[in-house]
């Protein structure tokens, strides 16, 4: 039996997993030093952690949503930034803190009650590789490792936090025929299923 291309395996999927750094931002971490927290016993103090993410993103996961698509997040760092924003893209499965997401992939899958197959996870680094060799998609990013890229059966045209995540979500919906479908939903102001798919107003 010949391989399954990308649009084959695209077509089954049900879950879309992001990783955060490299993918939905462009992998800068940008920490801001909060003076007052400095004290004798912690001279350093603490910092706010900021992050710059895609609205281009932010607007794809409504279209995933159009399509029946449910969005989960899985990252190595503990963000406050992070559990922001994916509160108000309405993201349903956020896991932070994962050194080893194997784990959090086989927990959302299993919530889910989808198999692995069904599942796609968009990476950028090496981090990223035990969930990318599990999924059904394997997505790279266009700046990730050429580890992650050797072993990805699609790679997005554009970086991460420069659409990188709509890309994935186009290319799966193109695949299941919904994408103008979706598109066409979400511009019709009167569809009640928009706006319940919509992202937050930002009002974080």
């Amino acid at each position: 039996m010949p391989p399954l291309s990308a649009e084959d395996r695209a077509r089954r999927i049900k879950v879309l997993v992001f990783d955060v750094d490299g993918v939905l931002t462009d992998g800068q971490i940008i920490v801001v030093p909060e003076p007052s927290t400095r004290t004798a016993a912690d001279p350093i103090g603490s910092g706010v952690e900021v992050k710059g993410f895609s609205a281009h993103d932010g607007l794809g996961i409504s279209l995933a949503r159009l399509g029946g698509l449910r969005v989960g997040i899985i990252t190595k760092r503990q963000s406050q930034t992070v559990a922001l924003r994916a509160r108000d893209l309405k993201i349903e499965f956020l896991y932070q803190g994962q050194a080893h997401k194997r784990h959090a992939a086989e927990e959302i899958a299993a919530k889910a009650g989808i198999t692995l197959d069904e599942m796609a996870y968009v990476g950028d680094d090496i981090v990223d590789l035990p969930v990318m060799r599990l999924c059904g998609l394997a997505v790279a990013s266009a700046n990730a490792r050429p580890q992650c890229k050797a072993e990805a059966h699609y790679i997005t045209p554009n970086p991460g936090g420069h659409g990188a995540g709509r890309d994935a979500i186009d290319f799966i919906l193109a695949a299941q025929g919904s994408l103008d479908r979706c598109i066409e939903q979400y511009l019709d102001a009167d569809n009640p299923a928009a706006a319940s798919a919509d992202v937050g107003s930002g009002n974080m």
